[in-house]
């Protein structure tokens, strides 16, 4: 079933999906909002075990993840996310961590892109539509 929907990527009329995954309503609200106003749908996960469980069950274009959160780290979602899937499915994650060990494990995991708080609106779009069109 998994393959289907990469199928239909041609069909301009079917919103790329993604998945954010965060615990601050705020920036949920905010991504959200941008997302939307470019066309996206938007699926909002508030842990890393709500985010790894929705990731399984609705198959998103990409993921944005936020490194620190509740019951499941961003690093334990990304890692989980490059271990089971047969096909990597794109990260985007975002921190409030200034600290380059965390970046280089992120990448390390195999992260598509490393956003530190505070971003521009602007900025992520940008991110999502690259990784995207990849």
């Amino acid at each position: 079933m998994a393959e289907s929907g990469n199928e239909r990527a041609g069909n301009t009329s079917t919103a790329k999906r993604i998945l954010v995954v965060d615990d601050d309503g705020e920036i949920i609200e905010a991504v959200r909002y941008a997302l939307e106003a470019h066309g996206f749908e938007v699926l909002i996960a508030r842990d890393g075990n709500q985010g790894l469980a929705m990731a399984e069950r609705e198959d998103p274009d990409l993921v944005i993840l936020d490194m620190m959160m509740p019951k499941r780290s961003g690093f334990l979602v990304l890692e989980k996310l490059r271990r089971t899937r047969a096909i990597p499915i794109r990260v985007i994650m975002i921190t409030a961590n200034e600290g380059a060990r965390h970046k280089a494990y992120a990448e390390h995991l195999g992260v598509d892109d490393y956003i530190r708080k505070p971003f521009t609106m602007d900025r992520l779009v940008e991110s999502v539509k690259s990784q995207l069109a990849e």
